[in-house]
This record gives C-alpha cells, structure tokens and sequence, in this order.
C-alpha cells in the first residue's frame, strides 16, 4: 500500500522538492498511528479504519491525502472441507476474523448483503498470523482477512479456496498527521504531495520498474505483487467516499459495541484538504 513512499524515495522525488525524508517501517497502521501521535513521527500511512476507531477518542489530527484504493484487498479463504462455494453458504459457518478491525466490517458488509443473519454464524476471534492453522486444522470454515494473509493461507493450506467479492468494502490508506504540525507546515505538505503526485505518475506509466522498488523494498515474491496489483489504485483523493465509507465504518463499530459513544464524529473535522487543493485541485471531491 506504501509503494507511492518508496518509489519517491527510491527515485529522488523527495530530494528534487527539497525534502529530507526518512521513512519508518511499522508493521500495521494502527501502530504508525500511534507514533505519529507521540511524536516519534511527523507523518504515519494508515487504512480509514484506524482513523475511524481514533476519532472515537480524539480528535487532533487529520487527513492530508488518500494515496491508494482498493476494493479487492480483504478477502474470505474457505477450508478445504467447508464445503463452501458461494457466499450464501457461509450461514451457519464458523469465520475467523480480527474482531474489532476492518475484516469484520468488510465480513458483517457481505453477510448483510447476501441476507445472513449474524446470530446464525459463528465469528471467531483469531490472529491473522493463526488463520492459516485454524483453517488447516478445521476450527474455522472460513476467514475474513485482508492481504497478504489471503495470499499465504491459499498457498499454504491444500485445498483452500478464494470466495472473494469486490465492490463490498473499498479500503483506502491515507496520509495523516497531527494538526499541531500541519498547522504549520503547509509549504513541506505541498512539497510532499508533489513528490507523491510524481511517484503516482510513475507507477502509472513504468508499472515493472515500481514493481521492482516494490520487490526489493519488502522482499516479496514477483507471484504476491502480480496478485494484488491489479486491485490497488494508486491515485492521491480526498473524496466523498471516503467521508461515506468512515460515516458507515462508525455506524457499524456503534452498532457492535467496538465503541460507546451516542452520536458519530463529524468526519469533516478530521479532512485537511488545503495541500492537495494546492496540488491537484481536481483531487479534492469533498465539500467542506
């Protein structure tokens, strides 16, 4: 999702904007998150799912950009013995997911939308790093997981299977930052986003040669990023889809108790759109 960062690192976009970046490998957006809110970092990349979950319970810091979509990156693997072929057979099913976390919104989304009732399946809690074994070992039927977790568990467990559905959940991850630094600091923000805009351009038009800084940046396998490039869009937005889908996200965490609040944030205080407009006023889709 962060290939914008490495391939502006990698082909000298920061520099030729004057920019010093140093770039922080965290494993999860949640945990970037929460070093940019320490301060440990100026800037952190993170799904709208975490910005979500964190304006339950602040609200100083904002979105700068959306710099990648994808409607395809959660996805269910059914067990081998399952015996699942189409989404209406996962009434009654045991589903391991993260509670609490995008997979099980995107989960809760597709059984809505197939008509399954919740009470008539078994969610369980499981670990991504576990939902391989589950499956292999039968305790589960089926899990709901984002990428690269699909991926590992359809090449490592015989005889399971993708029943996959786009269009259900669309994730995106954003450029986000406090607003105690980004009041100050509009000038390196549109230099920022100029670098990405190039780096976007970039992955547009030599697509190979991003998928190289991709290979070499994580170590990943040439089969992986041929899998999930189709379904990532990389493109800099601040749309009103975005503002849609974190109004539903925190509808549906009121409506399972993820958190305890009596009305939704105003997700318009957490858009900072003045940057982008600077640099693509065309990108910015959103009505403040």
């Amino acid at each position: 999702m962060s290939l914008p960062f490495y391939v502006a690192e990698t082909q000298g976009y920061f520099a030729l904007e004057g920019l010093t970046v140093q770039l922080d490998e965290t494993v999860g957006g949640h945990m970037a998150f929460q070093k940019m809110l320490t301060g440990a970092s100026d800037f952190a990349t993170a799904s709208e799912a975490v910005v979500m979950f964190n304006s339950f319970k602040r609200a100083d810091f904002a979105i700068v950009a959306t710099f990648v979509s994808s409607n395809d990156d959660a996805k269910i693997v059914v067990g081998p013995q399952a015996g699942i072929t189409r989404p209406q057979q996962l009434a009654g099913k045991r589903i391991g997911t993260v509670i609490g976390a995008s997979s099980q919104y995107y989960l809760d989304t597709l059984l809505l939308q197939y008509g399954i009732a919740k009470h008539g399946t078994q969610i369980q809690n499981v670990p991504p790093e576990e939902m391989g074994d589950a499956l292999k070992n039968g305790l589960v039927d089926a899990i709901a997981i984002w990428e690269p977790f699909p991926f590992q568990v359809l090449t490592s467990v015989p005889g399971s299977k993708l029943l996959s559905e786009s269009n259900v959940y669309v994730t995106t991850f954003n450029l986000i930052s406090r607003k105690d630094y980004i009041s100050g600091h509009d000038d390196q923000l549109v230099k920022l986003l100029h670098a990405l805009e190039r780096a976007q351009q970039f992955i547009a038009t030599s697509a190979p040669q991003a998928q190289v800084i991709l290979l070499k940046r994580l170590g990943l396998d040439q089969t992986f990023v041929d899998w999930i490039w189709p379904s990532n869009k990389y493109r800099l937005t601040l749309n009103q889809a975005l503002i849609k889908t974190l109004e539903a996200e925190a509808r549906w965490a009121r409506q399972e108790g993820q958190v305890k609040a009596e009305q939704s944030p105003n997700y318009l205080d957490f858009i900072y759109s003045a940057p982008l407009r600077k640099v693509r006023a065309d990108a910015v889709g959103i009505m403040e």
